[in-house]
């Protein structure tokens, strides 16, 4: 198979010149001899050259003004570019250099001079379009192995959230419709520019997925108080609050296992804080407003709706629309008021979920 030549592209406007050039080159090289820069610019639409050799002083588009258009093009910025030139002056040179070209070849040129320049623009021309190439499969192996890691992580976190609501089953579906909540808050957050620096800092997608793990500790707490079919006592309440130092020691226990701090850093927040309440009267550490994590406060929002339009053995189910006032009222003391806010515009979306998995919730 004929090896493919290199394409040169020769544009000059002196006739004499574009015809020397070729005979010089045509020999090793596929040489397209252009006139004009406005000629050279109708061409390109159909080869893209390996090189292209540029007099600076033409009629019309001179030099100058070639360079400039090719280097704001994406189709041919990356073609090198040497200037062809009688001038001597190193301000001209500087110029054309600023400009983008690679080299400047000062007329008249012998033709052994002219190839070896030549050749040593494609060489590394080549280079580049291998280390380009290099580059691009590189980042596609990392983003292969980042999917990989993202999709065990995830793994992971489903299946634990699973035994969560195995072993309660009085949870009716909570963590599919938390993690059905937890983006419509999200977006409205942005769209209101709530908390702006700390939200555009999530990784959405592990933020949303690591909520699941926010009863993780639950795991540890006995079917007997879980499942109890009726109110529980002060003993068994308090036993119960122990889920979230519980899920705590679970997730701390899987970095250290996995030697990975970073996947569950928005499991850890999520478990830690989200009894906590907005006045401080929460548990397990009773912090107060913003010393709250922003992950807690949500949680603690879509936590308490979700428990109120669910139906347990020891209380009624609300309503969507008397769950969401019962929110509404708790702005300031159990929740923060900004994040009330953002609930009351999309409080409509939270009711259309609860009705898409009314078998979830009544169905005990």
């Amino acid at each position: 198979m004929e090896e493919r030549r290199p394409i040169i592209m020769l544009i000059d406007d002196d006739e004499i010149s574009l015809s020397l050039g070729r005979e010089m080159l045509e020999n090793k090289y596929t040489v397209y001899p252009v006139p004009s820069g406005e000629q050279a610019f109708l061409i390109l639409k159909k080869i893209t050259p390996d090189l292209i050799l540029l007099d600076v002083e033409m009629p019309g588009l001179d030099g100058y003004d070639v360079i400039k258009h090719l280097k704001q093009d994406a189709e041919t910025k990356e073609i090198p570019v040497v200037f062809l030139t009688s001038r001597t002056d190193p301000g001209n040179e500087l110029e054309g250099l600023n400009l983008g070209a690679v080299d400047y070849i000062t007329k008249p040129f012998s033709p052994l001079l002219l190839i070896q320049r030549i050749e040593n623009h494609l060489l590394i021309g080549s280079q580049k379009k291998e280390l380009t190439m290099f580059n691009k499969s590189l980042q596609q192996m990392v983003e292969e192995q980042t999917r990989e890691i993202k999709n065990l992580q995830n793994a992971i976190l489903n299946t634990v959230s699973e035994v969560v609501e195995f072993r309660d089953t009085m949870s009716g579906g909570h963590i599919i419709r938390v993690l059905q909540y937890l983006p419509i808050m999200i977006d409205e957050m942005q769209r209101q520019g709530l908390y702006k620096d700390e939200v555009e800092s999530w990784d959405r997608e592990t933020f949303i997925n690591a909520a699941q793990m926010h009863d993780v500790g639950k795991i540890f707490i006995g079917e007997e108080i879980l499942n109890k079919p009726g109110k529980i006592n002060i003993e068994e309440f308090d036993e119960i609050k122990k889920h979230t130092s519980l899920g705590l020691m679970i997730i701390d226990r899987i970095q250290q296992m996995t030697g990975n701090r970073s996947f569950l850093y928005y499991a850890r927040a999520f478990a830690e804080s989200h009894h906590e309440k907005w006045d401080g009267s929460g548990y397990p550490q009773g912090r107060k407003g913003q010393d709250i994590p922003l992950a807690g406060r949500l949680m603690a929002l879509i936590d308490v709706y979700d428990a109120l339009i669910s139906d347990r053995p020891f209380k009624q189910l609300m309503t969507p629309s008397d769950a969401a006032e019962e929110i509404i009222l708790g702005s300031g003391t159990a929740f923060d008021p900004a994040l009330i806010e953002i609930f009351k515009t999309v409080s409509g979306k939270f009711a259309e979920i609860v009705e898409s998995h009314k078998s979830d919730v009544f169905e005990l």
